[in-house]
């Protein structure tokens, strides 16, 4: 029979006991947890348990740290997230195309716009039928808006349809740049911090904006890295860096990301996440797009972290100049 261990397929050449599989595999069955299609299994009934054909097992133990390079999540108004990458779900061909570019991006933060329900044809499949709100954090947004009261006004609605007061708030300023309107910004964002709404902002790259948005109660800062859906990269990285610098929230970038450089490059500005949507659902192949945007931005905290070296006038040779022949 054939069973799947930690995600890889096993045979099995006769039935045994789930104590008997660990013994087998050289593990020991007191210093780890299994959970077994889905459900954890107590260790008490290890002895008792059979391994059927087709089960799913996923053995697991404690590691130093949570990972080998220790403790990086990303953390947003209370909540830990391991990964820095937050993905929209519009623009893709169809909704399974969107469940399997999210699970490629490793993102555990998707943004959703809210809409009206197609009440000629309530049978239509609907977003949360193929990525889980239970498995990730949905986070509203108020795309389409282009006035303070039309976005909290859908938020309200976003709060109501799924409970959600964590939210990304976004006030147009016009049509063709969707820049944001920070004038209608800044009433929203005061209204919905009122009503309880942890609000996440969509803003320009304003450093002294960022920090009045900071002051005003936002829990994090997402200033443009250009124009949303323009894949034009990071066009002005030194008010980035400046946001970054005197903020106390998470700063992300938010819009404009074209590719994986323009990702890790807004890592190593030391922002704390980027949120993108159309330069993975916009891709030729948005699924290795997906994949290429979570090594972009792990690369790119990683050099982040490691401090690049300095830039310099002239060449500096990496062999040693002593005992030339």
């Amino acid at each position: 029979m054939q069973v799947t261990i930690n995600g890889e397929s096993r045979p099995l050449t006769s039935a045994m006991t789930l104590e008997n599989l660990l013994t087998d595999l050289g593990v020991d069955p007191g210093k780890v947890a299994v959970e077994r299609n889905l459900e954890i299994v107590p260790k008490s009934t290890y002895s008792e348990v059979q391994v059927d054909d087709g089960d799913k097992l996923e053995i697991v133990h404690f590691i130093g740290g949570g990972s080998p390079e220790g403790d990086d999540s990303f953390e947003v108004a209370g909540m830990k997230f391991n990964s820095r990458l937050l993905v929209g779900t519009g623009k893709y061909k169809d909704f399974e195309e969107t469940k399997i570019a999210i699970e490629a991006s490793g993102a555990e933060i998707v943004t959703v716009a809210v809409r009206r329900v197609n009440v000629s044809d309530p049978t239509q499949p609907m977003l949360v039928d193929y990525v889980d709100p239970k498995k990730y954090t949905y986070l509203p947004n108020t795309a389409g808006c282009f006035d303070a009261d039309s976005a909290v006004r859908t938020l309200r609605l976003a709060r109501e349809a799924g409970g959600w007061d964590l939210v990304k708030l976004e006030v147009l300023g016009d049509q063709k740049t969707l820049y944001p309107n920070m004038t209608e910004t800044l009433v929203a964002a005061e209204l919905l911090i009122k009503e309880g709404f942890k609000v996440m902002v969509y803003c320009s790259d304003d450093p002294i904006m960022a920090k009045t948005l900071e002051d005003m109660g936002c829990v994090a800062i997402m200033p443009l890295g250009s124009l949303i859906g323009s894949g034009l990269g990071i066009i002005n990285p030194v008010n980035i860096r400046l946001i970054k610098e005197n903020a106390s929230v998470p700063v992300l970038v938010d819009a404009g990301v074209g590719t994986a450089s323009d990702a890790a490059f807004a890592m190593e500005l030391g922002c704390d996440g980027v949120l993108m949507n159309t330069a993975i659902a916009g891709a030729k192949d948005p699924i290795k797009m997906a994949k290429a945007m979570k090594l972009a931005i792990e690369s790119g905290r990683l050099a982040y972290q490691a401090g690049r070296m300095p830039k310099k006038q002239y060449a500096d040779p990496s062999s040693p100049l002593a005992g030339l022949i």
